[in-house]
């Protein structure tokens, strides 16, 4: 269980990239912490002695999700914050992407944010001092995403998802997004070729620089905070001032 004064944060896809730097940041923050994935990472986040509970579990599956949430609640006796932050897409062309790609992003940035965010609120509703849900939405979703149309369109949706759940949800559980701008990850740096990517996009952005994923988690921990305690329905842009969409 959970000790009496510590709150338990579950951050989906919270063993790499982004999702691993949000899991740090909630432990560092005094969190218990569990984190998903569907195999279990060789290491995971950790602040000193205390490690986040690991559940091997794909979103995309409702009944992975159920119990997923139980094994949180059945470890900890409670759930305050989630981060759905699972989630991403690689390049594909719009004109000849298959449907089942296309449905295979949607459900992974979409469906399931929305179903684990179904059974997160059954246990906030249930506690006292209810509970915040948080997801990671990307600037995608709020311009053109050329070489990503799937993953922007399930972004929108995603945005346009948590003010109705902000709605349907309250007053006991706040709901909130955060959306980031390109990040200067291992996964991006990667896929997108290097420093020099890196270097072509920080030149766009007003403050001149990429973001890092810390950025990503003080917004999140400032969002499950008391002192967002009026704040649902809202997303966060953390993104520098915006950078342009990648050329393809």
């Amino acid at each position: 269980m959970a000790a009496p004064d510590r709150r338990v944060a579950l951050v989906t896809g919270g063993t790499r990239g982004l999702g691993r730097a949000l899991a740090d940041a909630f432990l560092h923050e005094g969190y218990d912490v569990a984190v998903c994935g569907r195999s279990e990472p060789q290491d995971l986040p950790a602040d000193g002695d205390r490690q986040a509970l690991f559940v091997a579990a794909d979103v995309r599956d409702p009944e992975q999700v159920e119990g997923l949430v139980q094994a949180v609640v059945d470890r900890f006796g409670r759930l305050d914050v989630l981060v759905n932050n699972a989630g991403g897409s690689p390049p594909a062309d719009a004109a000849t992407v298959s449907p089942r790609f296309v449905a295979s992003i949607v459900t992974l940035n979409l469906v399931a944010p929305m179903v684990v965010a179904q059974r997160a609120n059954e246990v906030m509703q249930k506690q006292n001092h209810g509970g915040s849900i948080i997801s990671i939405a990307s600037l995608c979703g709020l311009r053109p995403s050329p070489g990503t149309a799937a993953y922007g369109a399930a972004k929108a949706g995603l945005i346009n998802l948590s003010e109705s759940l902000a709605v349907e949800f309250a007053p006991k559980v706040r709901v909130n997004c955060v959306t980031p701008g390109a990040l200067a990850t291992d996964e991006l740096h990667q896929a997108y070729g290097g420093d020099a990517y890196f270097e072509a996009v920080a030149a766009t952005v007003p403050l001149k620089r990429m973001g890092q994923p810390d950025d990503v988690a003080k917004a999140c921990l400032f969002l499950a905070s008391e002192s967002a305690a009026f704040i649902t329905g809202a997303n966060l842009l953390v993104h520098g001032g915006g950078d342009q969409p990648p050329v393809v």
